[in-house]
C-alpha cells in the first residue's frame, strides 16, 4: 500500500494545527457558523441530527491494522464505543464532541490517516473494487491509478470549491464492477487497445440523488501518461460551466445533460489540447505509482480439500462458499467479513470487532484489509489452510454471517436516526427486513440480490441502484417508504423503477415479501431477481403489491 512520504506526513500534520486553530476559535466566538461552516467540511467535519459526524477517509478501501486498531481506539475514546463503515469505503464517527475532533485528527494523522475531502464541494475519495489487485481478470491493477488520482486530487486548489462534490471510481474489470462506476461523476475504465497498450476509458455525467443518472463515455482510450490531464480538462470544464445557483443542478451530471455528452466531450477535448502540455505523466512518476502495490511474499500453497470440514461442519461450507472469493494466487482466497447483524446497524463495527479483525488481519494475512461499498470488511490474502481456523473465530464472535450478496447483506445509509437530511429512518426498516427473513435457507433460494435503503433523496444508502431500493419519504410529518425495483450497479447499469405510491414503514416487510413472492412464482431455471424482473417488468409486482 502506499505509504506517506515526509512531504505527506509534514502536510497532514499543518492541516491538523491549521483546523485546531480553526476550530478554537469558532468555540470562543470568533468565528461565525458561516465562516466555521466551509472549514469544518473542508476537514470531514458534519453537523447531524444530534451530534457531528466526522467522515475519516480510507483511500480506495485499502487500510492496514494498525489503521484499524486507531480507528478502534478513537471509537472507544471520543465516541460511543463502535464506528461505521460507508458506502464509499469511509469509515464515519457519529458521536464525537466538536472540541475534540482537532485531537481525534491528529491522532489519525499518527497513523497516515485523515479526513480531508471527505466532504464539501471538492473531489472526495477515489473508489475502486474491494478486491482490487487479488482478483483474476483484472486488466490491471487499479490501485496504482486510485493513488495517482488521489495524489492529484488533494488539495487541487482549483478545484476546492466545485458548483458541487465530484467522484471518482476506477474499474478494471470486464466482468464485473464492484465500484458501481457507471453512477459516478467521471468512470475510469482501464482497458487494453488493439496495440496491448494499458490506457482507459472515459465516462463522465453519472450519478444518483434526486436525478440518478448513468453516465456516458466519451473517451475510448486514453494512453495512462495522459490521465491527469484528462480529468483536469473534464473538472476544468465542470467549474466553468456548472450552475452554482441552484445545488440540486449543480452536479456534473445535470451539465452533461443539458449540453448533450457530445457538445461536453468536445469541450473537454478542447481543454485537454492544453493540459496535456503540461500535465502528461512521466514514464517514472508511473513506475513508483506501480511499485507501492507489488504483490506480497505469497506462500507455495497448494489449493486446499475441504471434504471433511464440509461435511462435518455444514455451516463453514455455506460461508465458503458464499462469503470467500477466489484469489488470483494458488492456495489463497479473499474473505468477506459481514457487519450486517440482526440489532447492528449496517456497517457499524464495534471497538472490540474492530480490534479483533485487526488481529486476524496480522495473524492470516499480511496486516492489510479492505472496506467494502456494501458496508463490510475483507481480508484478502488468506491462506486456505487457515480458514476454517478463521471461520471458526468469527463464528464465535458473531461475524460469520454467510449471507454476502444475498437478501439481508443490506446497504443502508445512517438515515433520521442520525442525519439532519434524511426524510425518514432507514436502520429500523432494515431490522424489520432482516428479522423477517432470517432464516439463511430461505435467502438462499431467493437467490443473489441487492436490497439498498436511503431515508432521503440523496440516496447515500444507493437505493437507485438496488434490485430492490427503498427510499424514505416525508408525508405530512409522517415516514413512507417508496419501493423502487430493477436496478442494477454492475456493468449493465440500469435504474430501478417506481413500484407506485409510498408505503407505511410497518407494512414495508409484507410488500418486500409480496415482491419476493411474486418473483419465486415467476421466476425460470437459473434465473435471479433481476433477470425475472427485466424479461417480465414491473406490472406483475404491481399488481401483486397493491391487490
Amino acid at each position: 500500500m502506499y505509504l506517506y512520504t515526509d512531504f505527506d506526513q509534514q502536510l497532514i500534520n499543518e492541516r491538523v494545527a491549521q483546523f485546531r486553530d480553526q476550530t478554537e476559535r469558532y468555540l470562543a466566538g470568533k468565528l461565525t457558523e458561516d465562516e466555521y461552516r466551509p472549514l469544518r467540511l473542508q476537514n470531514g467535519l458534519y453537523v447531524q441530527r444530534y451530534a457531528p459526524m466526522l467522515r475519516v477517509a480510507v483511500p480506495y478501501g485499502l487500510m492496514n491494522s494498525k489503521q484499524l486498531r486507531k480507528i478502534a481506539e478513537l471509537a472507544k475514546e471520543y465516541d460511543r464505543g463502535y464506528a461505521h463503515v460507508s458506502t464509499r469505503q469511509n469509515f464515519q464517527f457519529n458521536w464525537p464532541a466538536l472540541e475534540n475532533v482537532p485531537d481525534m485528527l491528529q491522532e489519525l494523522a499518527s497513523v497516515q490517516m485523515h479526513a480531508i475531502q471527505t466532504s464539501g464541494n471538492c473531489i472526495r475519495n477515489t473508489t475502486t473494487d474491494q478486491y482490487a489487485g487479488v482478483v483474476a481478470g483484472e486488466i490491471a491493477d487499479p490501485r496504482p491509478t486510485c493513488e495517482l488520482i488521489r495524489q492529484w486530487s488533494t488539495f487541487h486548489p482549483e478545484f476546492a470549491f466545485l458548483p458541487r462534490k465530484f467522484k471518482i471510481a476506477v474499474s478494471a474489470l470486464e466482468e464485473i464492477d464492484r465500484a458501481a462506476t457507471s453512477f459516478h461523476d467521471i468512470g475510469v475504465y482501464i482497458v487494453k487497445n488493439e496495440a496491448g497498450e494499458i490506457g482507459y476509458k472515459i465516462k463522465v455525467g453519472g450519478g444518483l440523488g434526486r436525478t440518478p443518472i448513468i453516465g456516458s463515455f466519451i473517451r475510448d482510450f486514453l494512453p495512462r501518461e495522459d490521465l491527469i490531464a484528462y480529468l483536469e480538462a473534464v473538472l476544468r470544464v465542470y467549474n466553468l460551466h456548472g450552475r452554482r445557483d441552484n445545488k440540486y443542478k449543480a452536479r456534473i451530471k445535470i451539465l452533461v445533460k443539458a449540453l448533450t455528452p457530445e457538445v461536453f466531450a468536445e469541450k473537454v477535448e478542447a481543454e485537454f489540447a492544453h493540459t496535456i502540455k503540461t500535465l502528461k505523466i512521466d514514464a517514472e512518476t508511473l513506475t513508483k505509482m506501480d511499485e507501492n502495490f507489488t504483490p506480497f511474499a505469497y506462500q507455495d500453497y497448494a489449493d486446499e480439500d475441504f471434504s471433511e470440514q464440509f461435511a462435518a461442519h455444514p455451516k463453514f461450507k455455506q460461508w465458503f462458499n458464499i462469503n470467500t472469493n477466489a484469489h488470483k494466487v494458488k492456495g489463497y482466497r479473499i474473505v468477506t467479513i459481514s457487519l450486517k447483524r440482526t440489532g447492528v446497524a449496517p456497517g457499524d463495527v464495534t471497538t472490540e470487532e474492530m480490534n479483533l479483525i485487526a488481529d486476524l488481519a496480522d495473524k492470516y494475512t499480511f496486516g492489510e484489509l479492505r472496506t467494502t461499498h456494501e458496508q463490510n470488511i475483507a481480508l484478502v490474502d488468506v491462506p486456505q489452510k487457515d480458514l476454517f481456523e478463521l471461520w471458526t473465530i468469527l463464528e464465535q464472535n458473531n461475524l460469520a454471517r454467510a449471507h454476502i450478496g444475498f437478501l439481508t447483506d443490506i446497504i443502508c445509509c445512517p438515515g433520521g436516526d442520525f442525519c439532519s437530511l434524511a426524510n425518514a429512518k432507514s436502520i429500523p426498516i432494515s431490522e424489520a427486513i432482516s428479522r423477517r427473513f432470517d432464516d439463511l435457507d430461505t435467502i438462499y433460494n431467493l437467490g443473489k440480490i441487492d436490497l439498498n435503503i436511503s431515508g432521503c433523496m440523496n440516496a447515500c444508502g444507493h437505493h437507485h441502484v438496488g434490485n430492490i431500493g427503498i427510499l424514505g419519504v416525508d408525508k405530512k410529518g409522517a415516514e413512507f417508504y417508496q419501493i423502487t425495483l430493477g436496478g442494477n450497479a454492475d456493468h449493465d447499469a440500469s435504474i430501478g423503477d417506481i413500484l407506485g405510491p409510498s408505503f407505511a414503514a410497518d407494512v414495508v416487510p409484507d410488500i418486500i415479501e409480496e415482491i419476493l413472492n411474486t418473483y419465486l412464482d415467476l421466476r425460470q431455471e437459473g434465473e435471479e431477481f433481476i433477470d425475472t424482473y427485466r424479461r417480465v417488468g414491473i406490472q406483475p409486482f404491481k399488481e401483486r403489491a397493491y391487490a
